[in-house]
């Protein structure tokens, strides 16, 4: 990584106010080039909390872009941070639409040429979309990372059909402790920052509910989801994944679905992060001056070869040993005109042998990983043979190297005496040692194998044929190796059980088979990428603590009682330390239990405690939650409590507990 220290313009930045056509006020900061001329703005806009929360990445990037020339712009959403209003479920419509606002309002500005980009990374990323899908004119390009084009069954919610239990939980509980944070006092003021964070909290309510109200991908996903529409979207659209990131599949469906003279997509071996930012696993690139030469093309009409790579560049990951984190991945780029690939044939593999009861036991997933992974030690499936074990697993000998780029598919003969029920398919590479590592996976809920717009139970005893896809990936499977596809009927915590489903299935081999995108065993040398630099960090500290470290994920398994546990850090705890005084500190827990044979079993709890303090002020507010999600087999039920301090006097107390329908999910 190379820390850059000068640029070609000089810098500065100020906070100011982005006002809205209905009064609220949008907290932004600004870094512009000192220049007499107008130059373009880049804006990202998300509910991260430019003053704290996200700050660090922030300075990595954004003085970066001022100092070749550009304004950018980092904007909260209202009732987050220091925006005033109060917090929005995320698909209500309002917040694109105050970014449409905002992208209008940085345009007219006297030192803006009015050309806008947009760009950011999950959250910031997807909104980046749907703002372009609303086709503000001074939008003209945007480059989104590690985002969804389809808010139902490609983000934290649903998979497959499915609820995504590791996801939507964990996120809803983040979403509440997030929500409820306070503005900080020395932005907004030492009278104002209470009265301001009791409006936000009376307004709060936790996602959780709207999310298990809505089991298919009915008209509320839809809104939210720029793939039910491409042809809205008339900027210039960068998209960039990573094959560890559980979004991968937005950079194939947009460079497939618009213009190609307007999308270029890279799909890198990266996890949950900005490509530049050296987290495993690698390697990083030159990510900012690739969306440099982007802004430059399309924002200032300069020639750069923005157009002229191939439309998608992919990395194509050599065969490596299971391992829960990587610092390098070896493997090599390729590049594809067009996508679908004529590079790419799909490969049909037989499946054989005679018809297998597949009944999986209730915790086979817990060697799953991180469903976000972030570069953490612990984030990635470890070797899969314990997983394998609990699976039907069938193999195919690798007689020659086989790349494969793109989406498995699989079409399974399944006959099941139970009316709900899901099927989980993992792709592995078994070396010629039995070690088993994870390529891809899938999943379908049962109920939604004609549409994931309806649920249809299944006819108890009937046979059908089910088909679905698993998610992209660009691998290259050695000679000499296995290809094995493990097929079970539980995946925990990532799929949330359905009653009935520890009946299992049986899968009938004669006409089920595993479909791969094989491509031709070609790189590109062409395909090269500058080494990664970023502007000079922020200068947050970490506080050393005397407390013992918690594992980052821990299996404990109560062989007495047949119950499995796993506990994760998700990597918040810690006390950071910001140059103007803030001190914050993180700490939350998640914890996933099941009885192995029981999927009522099932039992999602997260806690919470975020302390945001000053002691210049003084100021010292804290914010704890707890979130719980159980069923039964006719509902959801979900728990939520909410306890906000200013010093030691309780500010606002409120628990929440709602039944919701298993309508689907």
């Amino acid at each position: 990584m190379h820390i850059r220290t000068s640029f070609p313009y000089e810098t500065t930045h100020e906070d100011v106010l982005v006002p809205l056509s209905d009064g609220t006020r949008l907290y932004a900061r600004i870094w512009r080039p000192l220049t007499e001329e107008p130059v373009p703005a880049l804006l990202e806009y998300l509910p991260y909390r430019l003053t704290d929360w996200t700050a660090p990445r922030d300075w990595q990037r954004h003085p970066w872009y001022a100092g070749h020339g550009y304004a950018s712009v980092r904007v909260d959403v209202r009732g987050h941070g220091n925006s005033e209003g109060t917090p929005r479920d995320e698909r209500s419509g309002t917040e694109p639409d105050d970014g449409v606002e905002v992208v209008s309002w940085l345009a007219a500005q006297p030192w803006c040429t009015g050309r806008v980009g947009m760009f950011g990374i999950s959250w910031g990323g997807y909104t980046s979309l749907q703002i372009a899908a609303r086709a503000p004119e001074p939008l003209k390009a945007v480059v989104t990372v590690c985002a969804t084009d389809d808010r139902y069954d490609n983000d934290v919610h649903y998979a497959g059909g499915s609820v995504l239990a590791v996801g939507m939980h964990a996120w809803a509980a983040t979403t509440l402790a997030f929500a409820a944070r306070p503005p900080d006092p020395a932005h907004v003021g030492e009278v104002m920052w209470r009265d301001m964070w009791v409006k936000r909290l009376e307004a709060v309510d936790p996602s959780v509910h709207t999310w298990l109200a809505h089991q298919t991908r009915d008209a509320y996903w839809r809104h939210g989801s720029v793939r039910e529409d491409y042809g809205t979207i008339s900027a210039a659209v960068l998209a960039v994944g990573g094959w560890h990131d559980p979004y991968r599949d937005t950079v194939l469906r947009l460079v497939e679905n618009l213009p190609p003279d307007r999308v270029r997509g890279l799909i890198g071996p990266w996890s949950h992060q900005y490509p530049d930012r050296v987290l495993p696993p690698g390697p990083a690139i030159g990510f900012l001056q690739e969306t440099l030469r982007w802004w430059d093309h399309w924002l200032r009409d300069e020639e750069t070869d923005a157009l002229s790579v191939p439309l998608l560049r992919s990395y194509v990951m050599d065969a490596h040993p299971p391992a829960t984190v990587y610092g390098e991945l070896p493997g090599r780029w390729v590049g594809d005109p067009g996508w679908p690939s004529p590079s790419v044939t799909p490969v049909a593999y037989a499946l054989q042998g005679a018809p297998i009861l597949v009944r999986s036991p209730q915790h086979t997933g817990v060697d799953a990983g991180r469903f976000f992974p972030f570069g953490n030690d612990a984030d990635l499936p470890p070797d899969q043979r314990e997983e394998d074990a609990r699976s039907a697993c069938f193999e195919f000998e690798v007689a020659e190297e086989t790349w494969v780029l793109g989406r498995p598919r699989v079409n399974l003969r399944l006959t099941s005496g139970s009316p709900r029920g899901q099927v989980i398919a993992r792709l592995c590479d078994v070396a010629p040692d039995g070690a088993s590592t994870l390529v891809t996976r899938g999943a379908l809920n049962l109920s939604a194998r004609q549409g994931r717009d309806q649920a249809v139970p299944w006819k108890p005893g009937t046979t059908e044929h089910v088909v679905f896809d698993l998610n992209g990936i660009g691998y290259a499977f050695p000679a000499g190796h296995r290809i094995r596809l493990g097929v079970s009927s539980a995946y925990w915590p990532w799929i949330w059980p359905q009653p009935g489903s520890e009946a299992g299935f049986t899968l009938d081999p004669i006409g089920s088979t595993l479909e791969l995108p094989v491509r031709t065993t070609e790189s590109d040398p062409s395909i090269t990428f500058e080494e990664p630099e970023e502007s000079e960090p922020l200068g947050v500290t970490v506080s050393a603590t005397l407390d013992e470290p918690c594992p980052e994920r821990l299996v404990l398994r109560d062989v007495a009682a047949g119950t499995w546990r796993l506990e994760v850090d998700p990597g918040h705890g810690g006390t950071r330390v910001y140059p103007d005084g803030l001190e914050c500190t993180e700490e939350a827990r998640e914890t996933y239990t099941i009885d192995e044979s029981d999927p009522l079993s099932a039992r999602a709890r997260s806690t919470w405690s975020i302390r945001l303090h000053r002691p210049d002020l003084p100021w010292d507010a804290r914010v704890e939650t707890v979130s719980a999600i159980t069923c039964d087999a006719g509902d959801f039920i979900t728990t939520d409590e909410l306890v906000c301090r200013d010093g030691d006097e309780v500010v606002f107390h409120r628990t929440w507990e709602k039944r919701i329908p298993r309508t689907s999910g």
